[in-house]
């Protein structure tokens, strides 16, 4: 059987290629899946072994390490062993010979012995690993929970232990999938109809009530409704800000941080498509993306623009949406949390304090700007916010939102809305 045909090997070389460093998580597991002869259940298992074991690769590490006389293995044959540990450990529904030996048989000759070694103790104490994983819980939350420690004492110090340790169970979770209701094309109730026609599993969220919960049999991209613009994949936090934005048809609206076009589109569907969307981004490339969902959504209003600097005001409405660290979706992004930097974190809010300098110049008095990411760090959120209204007079804050995932149950996201008032200039800094 060849690698695109066998899940556990193509689990592999997707392991390696991340290692290696040649893209992120997600565009090496699209790219596979739409290359790969799997049936719908090896796909789903391919999707599990590699998302699990990037996810909990702290943890894995740990039992590994635990096992190995000497230095455990690097390369190739660690990554044999996290996809192993991870099957006896965390997928019940695979029998613990069949982990074992499947995995064994992907090792080179070699290796075959100390991996078949390893993996059966691993399976013989199962139960003694489960005790000791329970206690790590408390002693070493970050490795319990396979996030970076720096992370975790941040989250400690501002949420507690309890909300922290329930941000770190949320984050482990594997994410459902949410259709955003295309207005622009359909109606949820004909979209509902129409996805489970092609045996989707569809649940209303009580999130959004323009958000479906959707099991997909196999790719979304061969649903009837996907080609067709009905639906947009997208977590119910993120309609948020477009809500609070409220934007109106017939109004000039900036979307400063577009891509990949989301928010531009359901704007547009605010709208009803009557008015003025001017998308911008600094890359040119995910203006692209931004392009495709608009054709493909039907949001006509919405005109791409690069560079940024060429931006011409003045605007009813802007959204900032600000590049983020993307704390808040852990969940959803599983190799976010081995590339977090927590100096990135001071840079970034510098980065988006800046941002929201230059649109403001481009609004209208009486205008509305939101601001908004997916953070929960308060560097990026509430004292850019700070900052910015200490130096703009001209803008007062009128409503604020913070979603904390366990408790909101979406992604994370802070959300601030910032109207201008009228007749007053705005300060240039």
């Amino acid at each position: 059987m060849t690698s695109d045909a066998n899940p556990r090997a193509l689990a592999l070389q997707l392991l390696q290629s991340m290692d290696r460093g040649h893209a992120l998580a997600d565009t090496i597991l699209h790219g596979a899946l739409a290359r790969s002869r799997l049936s719908p259940a090896d796909r789903k298992l391919l999707v599990e072994l590699f998302y699990g074991v990037v996810r909990w690769r702290a943890l894995l590490d740990w039992v590994i390490a635990a096992r190995c006389k000497a230095k455990p293995p690097q390369g190739e044959p660690l990554n044999l062993l996290r996809l192993g540990v991870y099957q006896v450990l965390l997928l019940d529904r695979i029998p613990d010979h069949a982990a074992v030996n499947e995995t064994v048989r992907l090792a080179s000759a070699a290796k075959r012995s100390f991996l078949n070694a390893l993996l059966r103790r691993v399976a013989r104490e199962k139960t003694q690993i489960q005790l000791d994983w329970e206690g790590l819980e408390r002693t070493d939350p970050a490795t319990a929970f396979s996030h970076p420690p720096f992370l975790v004492e941040r989250w400690r110090k501002r949420f507690g232990v309890e909300r922290t340790v329930s941000l770190l169970e949320w984050n482990n979770e594997p994410p459902p999938i949410y259709a955003r209701v295309n207005e622009l094309k359909t109606t949820p109730d004909a979209l509902r109809s129409e996805l489970r026609r092609q045996g989707v599993v569809v649940r209303d969220s009580p999130a959004h009530p323009l958000c479906l919960e959707i099991e997909p049999p196999g790719p979304l991209e061969r649903l009837d409704a996907f080609p067709a613009g009905h639906f947009y994949v997208q977590d119910p936090s993120t309609l948020l800000a477009v809500d609070l934005l409220d934007p109106q048809p017939g109004e000039t609206v900036l979307d400063a941080c577009a891509a990949p076009g989301g928010k531009a589109t359901y704007i547009a569907q605010k709208m009803r498509n009557q008015g003025r969307i001017v998308a911008a981004d600094s890359s040119p490339t995910r203006l692209k993306i931004v392009s495709e969902n608009c054709n493909r959504l039907g949001a006509t209003i919405v005109s791409i623009l690069h560079p940024p600097s060429s931006i011409l005001g003045p605007f009813d409405r802007i959204l900032v949406d600000a590049p983020c660290s993307n704390t808040g979706v852990l969940r959803r992004r599983v190799d976010l949390r081995w590339r977090i930097r927590e100096k990135e974190i001071a840079r970034l809010g510098g980065m988006q304090r800046s941002i929201l300098d230059d649109v403001a110049l481009l609004l209208k008095p009486g205008g509305r700007l939101l601001y908004s990411t997916c953070s929960l760090e308060p560097e990026e959120n509430e004292q850019v916010v700070e900052s910015f209204l200490a130096s703009h007079p001209e803008f007062r804050q009128i409503e604020q939102r913070a979603l904390f995932p366990p408790e909101s149950k979406t992604d994370g996201t802070f959300v601030v809305v910032l109207d201008r008032f009228e007749g007053v200039a705005p300060s240039k800094t």
